[in-house]
């Protein structure tokens, strides 16, 4: 074996392999936006319930930027009082229609009536553009005011499950004891005009005929 050879060998064993390059995987045309679809329904939630990005972000102990993106859907979910599924309802197979909300673990929101010391929890997230309907826990205890200055679009129905109260609505005035039921105009001034026995808690559903614009 001449020298040529062998230096030619050495030349091989000691040749570096090319590198690979990694590139980031190319999403394939048509496929589905999750991402965006998620931070739509998330979006739509916060907006309904007057949250803030900056809230929501501080209460689930992460960054906006990070929120914003969506890398934790569950910190997400918590905050909103919803679960994880419902961030991606408009995800995947449509076949589940149905919204379980477990005893006390409505969400609570904020409304009109919060300042004055009624509290509200929202039972079921409204799906679609449209909101059809909104189904609500109130309670009022002994530190609650009353306001007879509701107004909002749509029918609402209220129904007494414990206290007594006296009800307005526009010019008539209603007695409603445990079990009383009381449907209405929204768009009519109505709420409580005088609280007699407390705790009052009533069911508060809100029906829009041809749905509300989100």
């Amino acid at each position: 074996m001449d020298d040529q050879t062998t230096k030619n060998r050495g030349k091989q064993k000691t040749r570096r392999k090319p590198q690979a390059t990694h590139t980031a995987p190319q999403t394939p045309a048509g496929s589905f936006d999750y991402a965006a679809s998620i931070g739509r329904v998330a979006r739509r939630i916060r907006d309904e319930h007057g949250l803030t990005l900056a809230n929501v972000a501080e209460q689930a102990r992460i960054s906006p930027g990070m929120l914003s993106r969506l890398e934790t859907i569950v910190a997400l979910a918590e905050v909103l009082g919803v679960r994880p599924a419902l961030l991606l309802q408009d995800i995947g197979s449509p076949e589940s229609l149905a919204q379980h909300t477990p005893a006390g673990q409505g969400l609570e929101v904020v409304r009109r009536g919060t300042k004055r010391g009624h509290n509200y929890q929202l039972l079921a997230a409204p799906r679609g553009p449209r909101k059809e309907f909104e189904p609500y826990f109130v309670t009022m205890t002994d530190r609650s005011e009353v306001f007879p200055g509701f107004q909002h679009a749509g029918t609402e129905f209220i129904y007494i499950l414990a206290g007594e109260m006296r009800y307005r609505h526009g010019k008539e005035s209603y007695l409603l004891k445990e079990g009383d039921s009381l449907t209405f105009r929204g768009d009519i001034a109505h709420g409580p005009e005088r609280l007699i026995r407390m705790p009052i808690r009533m069911l508060s559903i809100i029906i829009y005929a041809n749905g509300a614009s989100e």
